[in-house]
Formats: C-alpha cells, sequence, structure tokens
C-alpha cells in the first residue's frame, strides 16, 4: 500500500449511518474501490413480537445485487456458525411460509440493493461480524466460489427458467392434492356443524350453494352480491339526467306515432279490400 495511505477507514468515513458498522468488501480482486457492507446487531422494542432470535441477529444493509445469499453465509460464517440468512426487499418481519414455496408461480425477484438478516447459532458471532470492519477488503467471488455477472448472470438465468414438465406436472399434483384435502376438511367440518346450536343457542344456516349438499363459500356469496349491486347500479343511472328523461319521452312518442300511422294505413287497406267490385 502506497506510504501515506492509512489501511483502515473509519465507519463514518465510508458513510455508514449512526450506529452501523462499516465492512468493506470486493466483488474480486481486480476491483479498486471496496464496497461498504453496513451492518448492526437486530434488536426490537420489548414486548414486540419478532421471528429473529435476539443477540444472535445482525442487520446487514447496502448489499449490491451480485451479493447473493451464499455469498453473505460464506462471508459470516469466518466468525461464527450461520444459523440462516434472509435477504429482503426491505426491513420487516421474516414471513412464515405456510406452504413450501413454488418454483414456477409466485416468483419474485428483488433488484437492486437489498437489506439481510444474518442469524447466527451463539451470540459471539454477531460482535465477531463487526470486528470483520478492522480488516482488509472481503473478496466476495472466488476461484472456489465464483460469483456470476453481467452474460453470465443472464445466460444461468434464462437457463433456469426454463420449464422442465415433469417438475411442473409434479408440483401442480401436489398442490391439487393439497387443495382437495382441505377442501374435504372444510366440507366434512360444515355438516359436522349444521344444525349444531353455539354457546349462545344460535344456530348457523347457510344457503346451499349448485351442488347439492354444500354450503355455499363466502367468496361466491361475495360475487352474487356485487354482481347484483351492479345490476341495481345500472339501472338507477338510466334515467339519472334530465335530458335522458326528454329524450326518452320524445322516443316513446316517436314509437307511438308511428305506429298509429302504420295501424291507420293498415286499416285502410283492410278496408278498401273489402270494398264490392263487380265489374
Amino acid at each position: 500500500m502506497a506510504a501515506g495511505k492509512r489501511e483502515h477507514v473509519t465507519s463514518a468515513e465510508a458513510g455508514a449511518p449512526a450506529g452501523y458498522t462499516a465492512i468493506p468488501v470486493k466483488l474480486s480482486e481486480k476491483q479498486q474501490s471496496p464496497h461498504y457492507l453496513y451492518v448492526k446487531e437486530h434488536k426490537v422494542r420489548e414486548g414486540t413480537d419478532t421471528t429473529y432470535p435476539p443477540n444472535r441477529t445482525l442487520f446487514v444493509l447496502n448489499i449490491p445485487p451480485y451479493c447473493t445469499k451464499a455469498c453473505l453465509f460464506r462471508l459470516f460464517s469466518c466468525c461464527s456458525s450461520v444459523q440462516y440468512v434472509n435477504v429482503c426487499e426491505k426491513p420487516g418481519p421474516r414471513e412464515k411460509p405456510e406452504a413450501p414455496k413454488s418454483k414456477f408461480f409466485n416468483l419474485k425477484t428483488v433488484l437492486g440493493f437489498r437489506v439481510a438478516y444474518v442469524v447466527f447459532k451463539n451470540p459471539a458471532g454477531v460482535q465477531a461480524a463487526k470486528s470483520l470492519s478492522l480488516q482488509g477488503p472481503h473478496v466476495i467471488s472466488s476461484e472456489s466460489h465464483p460469483v456470476k455477472t453481467g452474460i453470465h448472470k443472464w445466460i444461468a438465468r434464462y437457463a433456469a427458467s426454463v420449464v422442465d414438465p415433469a417438475e411442473l406436472k409434479a408440483e401442480v399434483d401436489a398442490f391439487m392434492q393439497t387443495y382437495d384435502k382441505k377442501i374435504a376438511e372444510e366440507e366434512a367440518k360444515a355438516k359436522k356443524e349444521e344444525g349444531i346450536p353455539d354457546e349462545e343457542g344460535w344456530v348457523k344456516v347457510t344457503r346451499k350453494g349448485r351442488r347439492p349438499g354444500l354450503p355455499r363459500t363466502e367468496a361466491a356469496s361475495l360475487r352474487v352480491l356485487e354482481r347484483e349491486k351492479r345490476k341495481r347500479a345500472r339501472k338507477e343511472l338510466l334515467n339519472f339526467y334530465a335530458w335522458q328523461h326528454r329524450e326518452t319521452k320524445r322516443e316513446n312518442i316517436a314509437q307511438l306515432r308511428k305506429k298509429f300511422e302504420e295501424d291507420k294505413q293498415r286499416i285502410a287497406l283492410m278496408r278498401a279490400q273489402r270494398k264490392f267490385r263487380p265489374y
């Protein structure tokens, strides 16, 4: 390193927000200027429900697009054993997946800079991660773990977007089996509770749908009400303005006059046909 140049840059000089520690990283050895990740211990107010364990979670800001979840896992694994890493678009509680994530549907790609929550297996990992700021820039991409960028990243993304029919069919079949099982449980529960009064003595009466023996769902009832509301609104707005009333009256009068003239001509023709003509 050149003479007169400091080896360490403080967090404030690296542009870190108050309370954060700046960790220098580089995509590769060829990169001259480092990029800074801003980290701090994740804390929430007492009594607030959190999905991340206290004293073991590190909150990371300013994550560049090329830095993947695997890169963060490798970077902080040198401090302590990492339990899991959650990368998201913005700070917030971790979503608890009720069902396995789909490989083909409802895919959301987060573009640009992101944030992450790194959960260690023991609390010492958080303090050890902050000490990475005292070391030189950490290289994200290496020969053993290369990070794809540019056209290589686009090619890999395109290859991953090609759907395998067998995998797609297996996922759809598994989803339909779960859905059919859920519907069967709901039908059995509704049939079991039919006619049984609740704690206050009320008996729930459901309107039957097209399928006999099954109660109409709330979503179907809402759709029917919405259709009736739209139909009623169309009728109410048909003669809403005064000029619409005048035009309707004119059209009715014109129709009556036209029909009157047609009736006169028809009666005259009938009389002419009944007239006696000896020659």
